[in-house]
């Protein structure tokens, strides 16, 4: 049985529907009401959640579909509004009554059947740039928490870690650990989130270990996910 509570799952079936409806332009679209009643989920959730944060992203259906260049704009009958994408596809999804009472639509630039709608959990990114394990273990975990709560299927799932990304463009992104002159932790290429088939970012994983220890980046990544098993 389709576990539809679940945001990504319902999103992408909700999108699929919206896609074979089409529009006169053929675009990639979807319904701000079905959006939005996916979305509510995270703001209605009662557990912890001080420590990660919820956007819709934008995401490429094969590994060649590339975040650079989309724009999504919120189009209703008295209304338009552009929403910013940052560099992994996510964007502030805006609350607006008209918007819901219009049904408006959320419009991508690109053909339908390319990209999807879902909803993303990532954890919030501190301006010091230092974080401690035993916050980031906290942060993981508040977000599988949550997916347990929308996915019954992640019941067994365990957080493995969390992993920093940043721009392909960023050779050395200089994460490492708090100790001395430890090393910087290898970056890799993959994807932003956890399953996505666009790999084109740089990825610094960071596995959880019995210790205290702290993390320092250089740079701001693009976004901080938590990685399961």
């Amino acid at each position: 049985m389709l576990n539809l509570r679940h945001p990504s799952l319902l999103l992408a079936l909700l999108f699929t529907a919206a896609s074979a409806m089409g529009q006169s332009n053929d675009v990639a679209w979807m319904s701000y009401r079905d959006v939005y009643r996916t979305m509510v989920q995270f703001d209605k959730y009662g557990k912890p959640k001080h420590l990660i944060q919820q956007h819709l992203q934008v995401v490429g259906r094969d590994k060649n579909a590339s975040p650079e260049g989309l724009q999504l704009t919120l189009q209703g009958k008295t209304m338009r509004q552009n929403l910013p994408l940052d560099a992994t596809g996510r964007a502030v999804f805006p609350v607006r009554k008209a918007a819901y009472d219009e049904n408006a639509s959320l419009l991508l630039n690109r053909p339908a059947g390319q990209y999807q709608f879902r909803a993303r959990i990532s954890i919030v990114i501190r301006p010091d740039g230092v974080y401690d394990s035993a916050d980031l273990r906290a942060a993981c975990e508040q977000a599988l928490a949550y997916q347990r709560y929308v996915d019954i299927t992640l019941r067994a799932s365990k957080c493995r870690g969390v992993r920093f990304v940043f721009s392909k463009e960023l050779i050395e992104p200089g994460v490492r650990l708090r100790k001395g002159e430890a090393p910087t932790l290898p970056p890799g290429e993959g994807p932003a989130f956890q399953g996505d088939p666009y790999e084109g970012f740089r990825v610094v994983p960071y596995a959880f270990g019995d210790g205290k220890e702290q993390v320092v980046t250089q740079n701001v990544p693009l976004a901080i996910t938590p990685v399961f098993e």
